[in-house]
């Protein structure tokens, strides 16, 4: 971190900055989320704000400097577009209106476009004769607010829509040859955001999770993400694959090697957790209803569907041998199953009744006979599958082998904790599979890696950002080279990989 701006000055997030672009870029522009949606101006080398105003009543959505002159900054959003001068310790400002929704974007030579509905060029002033004005628009491109505009390399302009499904290019300089498509598939109605890709004149414009790539206007999906708040997370036992699930009810099985999704299904509940048959054939998913499902990893088919009382299952995990599975539900319950045909037949054999708190993190023994938990209040609990009692013998299970250790409380793990954190800090451990490292994921957006095990209070680890939410999940792929991370509210997964 270079610099932080604006302790003690915004009131709520920060929603929009940009900085300058003729000057070098000394100077930062930003707009927060307050009633007033206020717009202050930054010399950010040297902390300092240089001048602020009340922007508008409305929701900013951009704001940037002129591309030419650091003294002439455009904001727009819900209902208005401003153009504002700096000059005498202060900021003045011209206003236009233009419908409900707007969009603006700069290109080289201080013109724009916006839209609602249309998309459009203006000129400031000194291009034209009559100042501020629209030089040109074609309405009814978009039925609605028009959430995106990228201009790509070779001029041409992109627009999105909002939940009209339509994108529309052309050049801008001429409004002329504009071309508008409607999304088609089952890819979801969330508004459009767009980007330029890599090698233009590609681009790649987003929709409900989706990627769409390719020369307009023949784009096609490229690839598609979470868009809510991602906690479920599963590492295939003997390929490099995974599986993520989250709060959008959509479940993907990525290839680690590709970083694409080998398929995608979206289920009834949103959901929270996953676990792998050690055969790797089936995936159990549970949601927040207590609703869980069976899936098969070659055909995404639906195997099975069962509900275990109606509270968050947090955890389900198969143990070691495949003859038992455990679900952990915030019902202070862990419901066991036997397990038969290759994780494709489920009985229910029992529940283990004894935490005084929701379920949080299981583990199994290497052998299969007993497994150990974590619950909200900070217990540990051992138990027996067969009889689904808890073992309350120390004796008995002082020297087993764990599995795994996703436990984030335990003997082996209780180095990850800092000094003065709270019982809640971290979300999700992970041991590599040669047993030689563990990986925490906290809620403070960061990756730490320690050797395993972790016996040593407040352990040295090394710490990794990456993240701009909690980290949510964390997991090592079967043959320890990758270690995979979730985040919850920004949505991504993130592969580091283990050097």
């Amino acid at each position: 971190t270079l610099h932080v701006l604006g302790l003690g000055v915004f009131d709520r997030a920060v929603s929009c900055v940009g900085f300058s672009k003729s000057n070098g870029g000394s100077l930062l522009c930003a707009v927060d989320d307050s009633n007033d949606h206020v717009l202050s101006v930054w010399d950010w080398a040297k902390e300092a704000k240089v001048v602020d105003s009340k922007c508008s009543n409305e929701a900013v959505l951009v704001a940037t400097f002129h591309p030419t002159d650091p003294s002439v900054l455009i904001t727009c959003g819900k209902s208005h577009i401003y153009f504002w001068n700096l000059e005498g310790g202060g900021l003045s400002k011209s206003e236009w209106m233009f419908g409900q929704k707007m969009g603006s974007l700069l290109n080289e030579k201080g013109g724009g476009v916006m839209g609602d509905g249309g998309v459009g060029e203006w000129m400031r002033h000194g291009q034209t004769d009559s100042g501020n004005r629209i030089t040109q628009a074609v309405l009814g491109a978009h039925d609605g607010g028009v959430f995106g505009l990228c201009a790509l390399r070779d001029g041409t302009l992109v627009s999105g829509g909002g939940r009209d499904r339509r994108w529309c290019s052309g050049l801008p300089t001429t409004l002329q040859g504009l071309r508008c498509a409607a999304w088609t598939g089952d890819v979801g109605t969330e508004g459009i955001r767009l980007s330029p890709a890599a090698a233009p004149p590609a681009d790649a414009p987003r929709n409900r999770g989706w990627v769409w790539k390719g020369p307009q206007p023949a784009v096609s999906p490229f690839r598609q993400g979470h868009v809510e708040e991602l906690w479920g997370l599963a590492t295939h036992p003997s390929r490099a694959q995974f599986v993520t699930c989250g709060q959008d009810r959509l479940v993907h099985l990525w290839s680690s090697e590709s970083h694409q999704p080998l398929w995608s299904r979206t289920i009834e509940d949103p959901a929270r957790s996953a676990g792998f048959h050690p055969s790797g054939s089936v995936l159990a998913v549970g949601t927040v209803t207590g609703r869980w499902v069976l899936l098969d990893t070659d055909t995404h088919d639906l195997v099975a569907i069962h509900t275990d009382g109606s509270e968050q299952i947090s955890v389900v995990s198969f143990s070691p041998d495949g003859a038992y599975l455990a679900v952990g539900s915030h019902d202070n319950l862990v419901y066991v199953y036997t397990v038969d045909q290759g994780g494709r037949k489920v009985s229910r054999l029992g529940k283990c009744s004894g935490h005084s708190s929701f379920i949080t993190h299981l583990d199994w023994a290497q052998d299969s006979s007993c497994f150990v938990t974590n619950s909200g209040d900070y217990e540990i609990l051992y138990w027996d599958p067969t009889t689904c009692k808890q073992i309350t013998s120390a004796e008995a299970v002082r020297n087993v082998q764990w599995a795994s250790a996703t436990c984030v409380l335990g003997f082996a793990v209780f180095g990850i904790w800092s000094e003065g954190a709270d019982g809640t800090d971290i979300n999700a451990v992970a041991r590599s599979h040669d047993s030689k490292l563990l990986a925490s994921a906290d809620d403070f957006g960061k990756v730490h890696l320690f050797s395993y095990p972790c016996c040593q209070p407040r352990a040295l680890s090394h710490k990794y950002g990456g993240h701009s939410s909690h980290v949510t999940n964390v997991a090592f792929l079967w043959d320890d080279s990758v270690a995979l991370t979730t985040g919850g509210k920004d949505t991504s997964v993130l592969q580091w990989r283990v050097v």
